[in-house]
C-alpha cells in the first residue's frame, strides 16, 4: 500500500473533487482526514471484526477501493449547468415552521446523550417534528462519515471512517423505547471499507430494536452494498425475523443520466438490481425507492425513472424537492411546484405502486409508517 498522500496532494484531491473551486480549508470541513493513523497497511478489522479493505490513493488524488475499484471520492463530476434558481428565492410552498422547541428539544437531548445520529436532525429535515410526533424516526448507523461523496449530500467523507460501534444497537433500541416509537427506520452512511458494507451491523441494530420493542414495525434504507446479494440477504433475514410487515428501501436518488454526476460510486442499474434482488429473495418484504427532483432531470426522465422502479418490483415510491445543503453541493436546478408532484404521483399509481408519497417537502422517510401496509 502506498504511503498517505502529502498535504499538497490532499489539497489537489479536493480541488479536483470540487471542480477547482474549493479551498484547502473546505477539504477539511467536507472530508475530515481521509487517512487515519493506526490502520494496518494491508487493511484491518473494526471492533466488530469486519474486515477493512485496503485502500490506495491514485496519482489523481482519488481514493479507490483496492479490491473493487470503487471511486470513493469522484473527481470526474462536472460543474452543474446554469441553474434556473440561482437568484430566485425559495417559493412559498417550501417555507415551513421550525420544529417546536419543547418535545423536539427533549428528544434531541436524549439522542445526543446516547451518541446517536438521526437523519431527521442531521439533515435538518423540515418534517422532523411531524414525524417524531407520529412515532417515526430515522437512525443513521455506522457513524457520520461516508466513504462516498455524493453531490447532493452534506455528510462528511472519509476513506477510513471510524470502527464499527458495537454498543450502538443497544443504545438505539433504548432510545427508540424512550421516544415511544412505533415505526423505526434504520439507514447508514456508505461503508465500502467494510467487507459486507455494514450489513451485519444493520442486522445487529434490527434485532436489538425488535428485542426491546416487539410490536414496532421496521424499515431499512440501505446503501447499495456494491450489489452484494449476501449483504442484502443478511439485512433481509434480520428485518423479517419478527414476522411483521417490513420495508426494504434503497434510493435511486436521480435519473440514470445524472447518476454519474451526482452519486459518487453509484450505478443506476445496480441500484435497481438491489431492489429487485431484495424482492426476489423475500417476496413478502415491501421494497421502496426515492428520487429527488431539481438536480437537472427532465420531466421525461422522472417518468422513466418511475417506470424503471416499478419494472424492478418496487412497491413504494417517494418524490421530493432537492434542496442544496451547502455551497459545495450541486445547485438546485429548478423548484418543482406541488401540482407537478401530484401529476407524477398520479402517474406512479397507474403503474401499480402500493404507496406513493410525493411533494416538495417529502423526504425518503416522510410518514414512512404509512407505507408498511
Amino acid at each position: 500500500m502506498p504511503p498517505p498522500p502529502s498535504p499538497s496532494s490532499r489539497a489537489q484531491a479536493h480541488v479536483n473533487l470540487a471542480s477547482g473551486q474549493a479551498s484547502h480549508e473546505h477539504r477539511g470541513r467536507r472530508g475530515g482526514t481521509a487517512w487515519r493513523r493506526g490502520v494496518p497497511a494491508g487493511g484491518g478489522t473494526g471492533q466488530a471484526g469486519e474486515f477493512v479493505r485496503p485502500l490506495a490513493a491514485t496519482d489523481t488524488g482519488t481514493y479507490r477501493d483496492g479490491m473493487a475499484g470503487l471511486p470513493i471520492v469522484g473527481v470526474d463530476i462536472p460543474d452543474p449547468a446554469v441553474s434556473q434558481t440561482a437568484h430566485v428565492p425559495k417559493p412559498a410552498w417550501l417555507r415551513v415552521k421550525a420544529p417546536g422547541s419543547g418535545k423536539t428539544s427533549e428528544l434531541r437531548a436524549l439522542l445526543a446523550e446516547r451518541r446517536l445520529h438521526t437523519v431527521c436532525s442531521s439533515a435538518a429535515c423540515p418534517n422532523m417534528g411531524e414525524c417524531w410526533s407520529a412515532g417515526t424516526a430515522t437512525f443513521m448507523i455506522l457513524g457520520n462519515e461516508c466513504t462516498r461523496a455524493c453531490r447532493f449530500c452534506d455528510v462528511k467523507t472519509a476513506a477510513r471512517p471510524n470502527p464499527v460501534d458495537l454498543d450502538e444497537p443497544e443504545r438505539m433500541a433504548e432510545a427508540s423505547a424512550l421516544m415511544g416509537l412505533k415505526h423505526v427506520v434504520i439507514t447508514s452512511v456508505a461503508r465500502d471499507d467494510l467487507d459486507d458494507g455494514g450489513a451485519r451491523h444493520f442486522a445487529r441494530c434490527l434485532r436489538a430494536v425488535r428485542a426491546r420493542l416487539p410490536d414496532v414495525t421496521l424499515e431499512v434504507l440501505t446503501p447499495d452494498f456494491l450489489g452484494s446479494q449476501d449483504s442484502i440477504s443478511t439485512v433481509l433475514e434480520a428485518l423479517l425475523e419478527g414476522g411483521k410487515p417490513a420495508v426494504f428501501n434503497h434510493n435511486v436518488e436521480t435519473s440514470e443520466r445524472l447518476t454519474p454526476k451526482i452519486r459518487s460510486g453509484a450505478v443506476y442499474r445496480r441500484s435497481l438490481e438491489v431492489l429487485q434482488t431484495a424482492k426476489r429473495l423475500r417476496p413478502e418484504v415491501r421494497t421502496k425507492t426515492g428520487m429527488m427532483l431539481g438536480l437537472g432531470e427532465t420531466d421525461d426522465e422522472v417518468i422513466q425513472t418511475i417506470k424503471d422502479a416499478r419494472a424492478h418490483d418496487v412497491d413504494i415510491l417517494t418524490l421530493g424537492q432537492y434542496l442544496r445543503p451547502s455551497s459545495w453541493n450541486h445547485e438546485v436546478m429548478r423548484y418543482v411546484p406541488p401540482a407537478q408532484f401530484d401529476e407524477f404521483a398520479a402517474f406512479a399509481r397507474t403503474l401499480g405502486f402500493a404507496h406513493v408519497e410525493a411533494g416538495p417537502l417529502v423526504r425518503s422517510s416522510y410518514h414512512a409508517e404509512r407505507g408498511v401496509g
